[in-house]
């Protein structure tokens, strides 16, 4: 497929209806608006990327510089967490609704099999990429896909990297990184990879490979489905969600408490 390489990007897209929660910038877009964005992204074929903003990254906004630099330089602000949808609601700007980023890879994978869109996946070990893309080709066997490497590598070796996915010409690059890493990696590479669409989908490598399971759809839809990844790996999550996500509430009650002040 012949298309446009530019070593330019777009402009974030500063005229997407939008809202803040506790200050962090959302997309007023719900999951097939989103995939159709993308679709002109990837038409367009200058270099865009996608953050997903849950409530343990809108705490992190407010301490991390740099991310909070990758957010509001992202072309696609996806609201991933049922939290992020609550507090609009509650902030009187409500969200159309969920954009899960597991949800968002699955719908993006069917586009790219169907349209011929090629795709390239990087991160996780070695052993669970080949594995993820071993299902994905069983999954949809006319997906192309453009290639695939494990997310282990030091910074001198960055470069290398980004002009290998570069030359293969991915349409589509799912980053399998944590928060904030991928993040950083997308703002500071995502000119130089030249792909029109760079999503970072943090653990879905692992959802895929079927080394880790979803909540039951009934969770998902109640917002409970950060305390069934709690229950799966309570060591390393509990951070995150007990003490995290008592900061977001904190956050978002003080400027639902400064909004109203501000009422006349």
């Amino acid at each position: 497929m012949e298309r446009r390489r530019q070593m330019i990007s777009s402009k974030p897209a500063t005229e997407l209806p939008s809202t803040r929660v506790a200050g962090v910038p959302v997309h007023e877009l719900d999951l097939e608006a989103s995939l159709d964005l993308i679709d002109q992204f990837i038409a367009d074929g200058t270099p865009h990327y996608n953050v997903a903003i849950n409530a343990a990254k809108v705490v992190k906004f407010h301490h991390d510089a740099t991310l909070r630099t990758a957010i509001e330089k992202a072309h696609l602000l996806t609201a991933d967490g049922k939290p992020v949808v609550w507090a609009s609601r509650l902030l009187g700007h409500p969200l159309p609704g969920r954009v899960n980023g597991t949800d968002l890879m699955e719908a993006l994978l069917d586009r790219a099999a169907s349209r011929g869109h090629s795709v390239y996946f990087f991160g996780a070990k070695q052993e669970i990429v080949e594995t993820c893309v071993a299902k994905t080709r069983k999954l949809y066997p006319t997906l192309r896909i453009a290639g695939y490497r494990n997310g282990y590598f030091s910074q001198e070796d960055e470069s290398a990297i980004v002009a290998d996915i570069a030359a293969s010409r991915p349409d589509i690059l799912f980053l399998g990184f944590g928060t904030p890493r991928k993040e950083y990696f997308m703002n500071t590479h995502y000119r130089a990879l030249q792909v029109p669409f760079v999503m970072g989908v943090g653990g879905t490598f692992d959802v895929l490979a079927g080394l880790t399971k979803r909540a039951p759809r009934w969770m998902q839809n109640s917002g409970l489905e950060w305390f069934f990844r709690f229950t799966q790996e309570p060591r390393r999550m509990w951070k995150r969600y007990l003490i995290g996500n008592s900061q977001f509430i904190a956050l978002v009650a003080k400027e639902y408490i400064l909004r109203g002040r501000r009422r006349p």
